[in-house]
């Protein structure tokens, strides 16, 4: 396997498994993960929610980690990964407003690069107007975002991910084994017991 570099955007309240699960997987298997975050540096941290479904109307929401960031934005160019991971929670609503986030996200796309997006990720996605006529799952509270971005939001278990083409999305956290799967394998990452 050829070991790939991704870029993973985040911010504070960035959901907590949706940032360490899919950075320290990644790791594992020998891809390189850079986690930047507008405005802050590599050693600087973020907050973390954690999202909980307990029968609520929408998620609970509880602190979480402090996630340690080991790249910085400022200084990250697009152009040298080769994926775009893009985890949920908070983050995604504000990190938005960033513009070199949305020229990253758009670059990704433009490239035809593999990008992997869970929960409220697709809110990236919308803004940076890179899901019209694509296909892809995300928390379903985000589903009249996609669709009136053009999109075709796809109602799936919490559990599966979808895959269109190099998108793959899911709509939260317990997703992770079918999601992480189908990215490594639209990475062309093949593990062998």
């Amino acid at each position: 396997m050829s070991a790939k570099k991704i870029l993973m955007l985040v911010g504070d309240y960035v959901e907590d498994y949706e940032v360490m699960v899919p950075f320290q997987a990644l790791l594992m298997v020998g891809h390189t993960v850079h986690a930047v975050c507008p405005k802050k540096k590599a050693g600087e941290t973020v907050r973390t929610a954690i999202h909980d479904f307990e029968g609520d109307q929408t998620y609970s929401e509880k602190p979480g980690h402090n996630f340690t960031l080991n790249a910085t934005f400022t200084k990250v160019k697009a152009e040298d990964y080769d994926a775009l991971l893009i985890p949920g929670g908070r983050a995604p609503e504000y990190i938005r407003l960033n513009e070199k986030v949305i020229k990253i996200v758009q670059h990704f796309s433009e490239a035809n690069k593999p990008i992997a997006a869970i929960c409220h990720g697709a809110q990236l996605l919308v803004a940076a107007g890179v899901i019209e006529g694509k296909a892809c799952s995300a928390y379903p509270a985000v589903a009249p975002d996609v669709t009136r971005a053009g999109g075709k939001y796809r109602d799936i278990p919490m559990d599966q991910a979808h895959v269109d083409g190099k998108l793959i999305t899911a709509p939260g956290w317990p997703a992770h084994p079918d999601w992480l799967a189908k990215f490594l394998q639209v990475l062309g990452t093949k593990i062998k017991p």
